[in-house]
């Protein structure tokens, strides 16, 4: 079927139709726009053309550099393997050291030796160490190439911060631990390997292996890799600790981010972690000079074609940026004005107003139109105000203001009143003259309310501090700055920092003299006690001044003051009174101590006295013996010498009797000292079975052996001990007990009490016990189970065991529901118990 000229001429048109569209498109554009579209289209083609270029040689290029890095990598982590082999190499035979040294095999001299032929196996080490517990030194080897201060001697500590550091970790964790990188880079580059000794969970000491990093990097690292990298040992910061700091010349390199760049990688050496890493950075550049040429040849050519088409559109380009920046610019300082919320206002060389923002208008309630061209009085003045608002008109039109600002009441359109704060500047114009004045208004309301009442509670902190009976001061430290003093340490040291000081001082005397005080730790810069310098504790100590006339107790404690700095508060009580009743109460006590001394041994007298007599008749025979055979001429010298002997041996028991009885009953002052439990055993008993053998009963003793020293005064446990054995035989006595069952124990042995060692005093008799309802009051003063007796023994007993930071009990001894005696029973802390 053929076409014909009518269907041809329909088909044609009908192609044609999208080009007519586009062709009274373009006819409908202006001439500057279709010269500015014709300048446009051989750009795009020659940008196309240029980034065409670039993305083929960048993606051709980044292909190699990938081939290049992936094999930078591999040669890293196989040099990372041989590393971490010849770190682990030494650790068996180190873990075996370590186990010789924990189970008391290995001597420090043997020590020595194995760590000589360890360091001679392995080059890498440059020292052996043995620490023990508190990083002492028990024995140490360091190679021939290890630094001098590696050279460590028997009972010398470790003196390094960085050293110190790793030890506290092994100690904390009990694992092997390697430590940071130390030394810095050069020969004296080394890390540490710490192995914990311990023994069933006890930390017993550290074995501190110390590793030369340049000879683990050249022995460790295989020589092809060395031969193709620079390599270096870095720290978590990147500091090259080890090996070579080969950097490339900046300007040697292209101008392409892309090309000739070095390959480098970088990974963390195991199993010492981050903070030693493996860094390798290949020594050639490979560059394609070829395709760098034909990129610079097409880029110039390129670039030369885009400056002169764009040098077509300068003029238009220029004149159509200056309008959108101009614009810009004043929708921008419109929008900053309107979204201010600090009031701005203008006004010229004449006082009249300019210019207002809308966040003046919005703080004073009236509009632009109200407020533009107004001279004062303005209408925002109160009318209160106006004489002075007047004056500090003509100030700042006059120049004359405070760069600080000033203050001023607002009045709004509505009535309602505000305060702001004012700041004046010069207006300058563009030619550099002043027009006028700007003021920007702040509003200071709630600031001045709140600062209104911060000082009405700063008034009440200080009315309720000023009426307290204590001395309370603030000061820095080491400054002779007053923070804060109330009235009573202004009435008692002034308004100076002088009285802060001293207190200070003198606490602190007081403190490290008390025998109980804390072993606080402190630096040896500052002074400060660093384990409570931060915590919510306090520290007191009493004290007197001579200028008060008083004994004081002073409360002090760390705290950091308003403006950030630590400071030191201090709280001074006058504790005169108190102490004054202390004194008399521990007066009262010795002289009651020294009475019942004496009533003992006013009850003990027919006992003593019969004692002695046995003595003193034994010396008055052998005399008369001696008289009478010397007038009849019949003893010998022999005889005479032994007889004299007796003589003086009776004379001298006497003599220790009477001494015995003098030291007990001889008032002096509690003087704690390191006492044997034994013999102040022995000291009781020798006067307390005077008494008990006249009454027939039988004293068994049994004192523990090896018992620990005790830090008390003898003469008081020794009181306390024949008080008790004697108010033992009394209460057989009262009980009527026969011969056969009339017999006292007393027993000394040591125990465990709270996980301190103790001594424990029991003695036990046969009588008839402390009724039940009666056990809970023999401790009272003036109460006393007996008929006679005065109720003061007791409690003098409790006392002084107390003082002596002991406990005396007391409970029956039961045979079923019958009681057949009592126990009374003490325990001492021992010297080692006191002294931890």
């Amino acid at each position: 079927m053929t076409s014909t000229p009518s269907s041809l001429i329909a088909s044609l048109r009908a192609r044609w139709r999208p080009w007519r569209r586009w062709q009274r498109w373009w006819q409908g554009l202006s001439p500057a726009h279709q010269d500015r579209m014709v300048s446009i289209v051989p750009l795009i083609s020659v940008l196309l053309f240029l980034a065409a270029i670039a993305s083929a040689f960048t993606y051709f290029t980044r292909l190699e550099a990938q081939r290049e890095q992936q094999e930078v990598t591999r040669d890293v982590e196989y040099a990372q393997q041989r590393l971490r082999l010849r770190l682990l190499e030494p650790h068996e035979p180190l873990q075996r050291m370590a186990a010789e040294v924990v189970g008391g095999e290995l001597s420090p001299q043997l020590f020595g030796l194995e760590a000589e032929l360890l360091a001679g196996r392995f080059p890498e080490l440059l020292a052996l160490t043995w620490l023990d517990a508190r990083d002492q030194v028990v024995s140490a080897h360091a190679a021939v190439q290890a630094p001098a201060l590696l050279n460590r001697s028997a009972g010398q500590p470790v003196l390094d911060v960085d050293t110190e550091g790793a030890l506290g970790v092994a100690r904390t964790t009990l694992q092997p631990h390697f430590s940071r990188p130390l030394g810095g880079p050069g020969p004296d580059s080394r890390l540490l390997l710490l192995l914990p000794l311990t023994h069933f969970g006890s930390f017993q000491g550290t074995l501190m292996v110390e590793y030369s990093l340049e000879m683990l990097l050249r022995l460790g690292v295989p020589g092809d890799v060395r031969t193709r990298y620079a390599l270096a040992l870095v720290d978590l910061n990147g500091n090259v600790v080890a090996g070579s700091t080969h950097e490339l010349d900046p300007e040697g390199l292209p101008w392409l981010p892309w090309t000739g760049q070095p390959r480098s990688a970088q990974l963390a050496v195991t199993p010492v972690g981050p903070h030693l890493q493996l860094r390798a950075t290949s020594y050639r550049i490979s560059r394609d000079a070829a395709g760098e040429g034909f990129f610079w040849v097409v880029g110039s050519l390129s670039l030369l074609t885009i400056w002169m088409l764009l040098t077509n559109l300068r003029h238009t380009r220029r004149r159509l940026q200056a309008q959108r920046a101009l614009q810009s610019e004043t929708l921008f300082r419109r929008a900053m004005e309107n979204s201010m919320l600090t009031g701005m206002r203008a006004l010229d060389l004449n006082g009249r107003i300019t210019y207002v923002n809308p966040a003046f208008c919005s703080m004073t309630g009236w509009n632009e139109a109200d407020l533009v061209g107004a001279q004062a009085p303005f209408p925002y003045w109160p009318a209160a105000h106006v004489e002075n608002l007047h004056a500090r008109l003509d100030d700042e039109l006059s120049g004359r203001t405070n760069a600080g600002g000033f203050e001023m009441p607002v009045q709004r359109k509505d009535g309602g009143t505000f305060y702001a704060r004012m700041y004046v500047s010069p207006l300058i114009d563009s030619q550099g003259q002043q027009t006028g004045w700007m003021t920007s208004m702040t509003d200071i309301s709630e600031p001045k309310r709140v600062r209104e009442e911060l000082g009405a509670s700063y008034r009440r902190f200080t009315t309720v501090l000023d009426t307290l009976d204590q001395a309370v001061s603030v000061a820095p430290l080491n400054s002779t700055e007053l923070l804060f003093a109330n009235r009573m340490y202004q009435t008692w040291f002034g308004s100076t920092a002088e009285g802060h000081r001293q207190l200070i001082q003198l606490s602190q005397r007081s403190s490290a003299t008390r025998p109980d005080g804390e072993d606080h730790q402190s630096d040896g810069l500052a002074g400060l006690p660093t384990d409570t310098l931060f915590e919510a504790t306090t520290d007191h100590a009493e004290l007197f001044l001579d200028a008060l006339n008083k004994w004081l107790e002073v409360r002090s404690r760390y705290l950091t003051w308003v403006d950030g700095r630590l400071v030191q508060m201090v709280i001074a009580s006058d504790i005169t009174a108190r102490r004054r009743a202390e004194q008399q109460a521990a007066l009262q006590q010795e002289r009651a101590e020294a009475a019942s001394r004496l009533i003992t041994m006013g009850e003990m007298a027919s006992s003593v006295a019969h004692e002695l007599n046995q003595p003193l008749t034994a010396i008055n025979n052998y005399s008369s013996g001696m008289i009478a055979r010397l007038q009849q001429q019949q003893i010998s010298e022999a005889e005479l010498l032994e007889v004299l002997q007796k003589t003086a041996k009776q004379a001298q028991r006497a003599g220790q009797i009477i001494q015995r009885i003098r030291a007990f009953v001889k008032r002096s002052e509690p003087t704690p000292i390191p006492s044997d439990a034994a013999q102040m055993v022995a000291n009781a008993v020798e006067l307390a079975e005077i008494d008990l053998r006249r009454h027939l009963v039988r004293l068994n003793t049994y004192v523990a052996a090896r018992l620990p020293q005790l830090l008390v005064d003898p003469i008081l446990i020794e009181q306390v001990l024949i008080n008790l054995l004697k108010n033992a035989g009394e209460a057989i006595m009262q009980a009527q007990r026969p011969v056969g069952q009339r017999q006292v124990e007393l027993c000394v042995t040591p125990r465990h009490v709270e996980g301190l060692p103790v001594v424990e005093f029991s003695v036990r008799d046969t009588g008839r016990g402390i009724p039940p309802e009666r056990l809970e009051r023999i401790y009272e003063a003036f109460y006393s189970t007996k008929a006679e007796g005065m109720g003061i023994g007791l409690k003098l007993c409790r006392s002084i065991v107390e003082s002596h930071h002991g406990r005396l009990e007391a409970h029956n001894l039961y045979n079923g529901q019958e009681i057949m005696g009592c126990e009374f029973s003490f325990w001492l802390p021992s010297l080692t118990a006191l002294k931890s």
